[in-house]
C-alpha cells in the first residue's frame, strides 16, 4: 500500500487536505487522527510535522509527501521535487534594521538568526559569505532587538511584520517556495504513485483554469481562436446556422474577464465560463 505523508498543522496542512480530497482521496476530519487508510485507493496517509516529512521521504520510509520547498532545503534530506501543487507560496530573505542600508556583503561576520538554517548556512556558503547562524524556532523578528542576532532570514509574505519591528529585507531572495510534492532521490515511482501524481497535476490544472464557450460567425473564426487558442487546438462545431460555429476552450481563470472582452470585440455571442472540477491532460 502507497505510504503518504501529509501535513498535521501549519500553513499547508488545509490546502494540503484539500487538494487531496478534490483528487479523490479520503482525507482525515479528526485532527488528531495520524493515520487514515483510504482502501478504495490503496493508500495509507501520515500526518506529520512539516518539518519532519522530507525525513521520512528520503529515508524511504514514505513513498511521498507533501512539504515546502524550503524545508525540504532546510532538512538537506535524499528527497526530490516532483511536482509543484501550487498554494503556500512564500519568499524567504534576508532582513536587517532598516536604519542603514545593507547588502549582503554586510552580512560577513555577523549573526543571522532564523528557523532554517541548513537552507541559510548553504546559501551563505554559496555566496562565499562567513557568518555566524542562529536557530531560532519562531519570533525571529525579535531577535535583534533582544541582542541575539544582527540580521534574520525568514519567510516574508506581505512585511508588515518586519515594518512593525522596524525591519527591512535587502538582497534578492534567498529562495521562492511553495508546496511541492517530494519523493525519494532515485526511487523508481510504483503506478499507484504515478496515479495520485496524475491525479494532483489534473486538480492543479483545473484551478488555474476555466472552459470557455461562445459562438462566433465563420467569418471571424482564425481572430476569436487567436484569443482562445486552447492548450492544443479549440473544438470548434457547426451550429443550425451555417454562417455561425461554436468554440470551446480552456483558458486561464486569471485571463477569463479580458478574454471576454476581446472576444466579444471581434463578434462573439453567447459567452459561457464553466468551472473544471478535474482534467487529465
Amino acid at each position: 500500500m502507497l505510504r503518504i505523508a501529509v501535513p498535521n498543522k501549519g500553513s499547508l496542512a488545509e490546502e494540503s487536505l484539500s487538494i487531496l480530497k478534490e483528487a479523490g482521496y479520503r482525507q482525515r476530519t479528526d485532527s488528531r487522527d495520524l493515520v487514515l487508510i483510504d482502501s478504495d485507493n490503496g493508500v495509507e496517509f501520515y500526518y506529520l510535522r512539516p518539518r519532519d516529512i522530507a525525513i521520512y521521504v528520503g529515508t524511504g520510509e514514505l513513498e511521498a509527501g507533501i512539504t515546502g520547498r524550503d524545508l525540504l532545503f532546510d532538512s538537506s534530506a535524499e528527497a526530490t521535487e516532483q511536482m509543484t501543487l501550487n498554494f503556500g507560496g512564500s519568499t524567504f530573505r534576508f532582513a536587517a534594521p532598516s536604519d542603514r542600508s545593507w547588502t549582503l556583503a554586510d552580512i560577513s561576520g555577523k549573526r543571522v538568526a532564523t528557523a532554517y538554517p541548513g537552507l541559510v548556512a548553504a546559501h551563505l556558503s554559496g555566496l562565499h559569505i562567513k557568518a555566524d547562524v542562529v536557530r531560532l524556532d519562531g519570533a525571529v523578528e525579535s531577535s535583534i532587538r533582544l541582542g541575539v542576532a544582527d540580521v534574520i532570514a525568514d519567510v516574508v509574505s506581505t512585511g508588515n511584520t518586519l515594518r512593525q519591528a522596524g525591519l527591512a529585507v535587502f538582497g534578492e531572495p534567498i529562495l521562492t517556495s511553495e508546496a511541492i510534492l517530494i519523493t525519494r532521490n532515485g526511487a523508481v515511482i510504483p503506478p499507484e504513485l504515478e496515479i495520485l501524481i496524475r491525479r494532483l497535476q489534473g486538480v492543479v490544472t483545473a484551478r488555474q483554469y476555466v472552459l470557455l464557450d461562445y459562438d462566433i460567425p465563420r467569418s471571424n473564426v482564425d481572430a476569436a481562436c487567436a484569443i482562445t487558442p486552447g492548450l492544443e487546438s479549440p473544438t470548434i462545431s457547426p451550429l443550425q446556422r451555417e454562417e455561425w460555429v461554436a468554440v470551446r476552450a480552456m483558458v486561464l481563470r486569471k485571463d477569463t474577464n479580458r478574454v471576454m472582452d476581446e472576444l466579444w470585440a471581434v463578434g462573439a455571442r453567447g459567452i459561457l465560463v464553466t468551472d473544471i472540477h478535474a482534467c487529465r491532460l
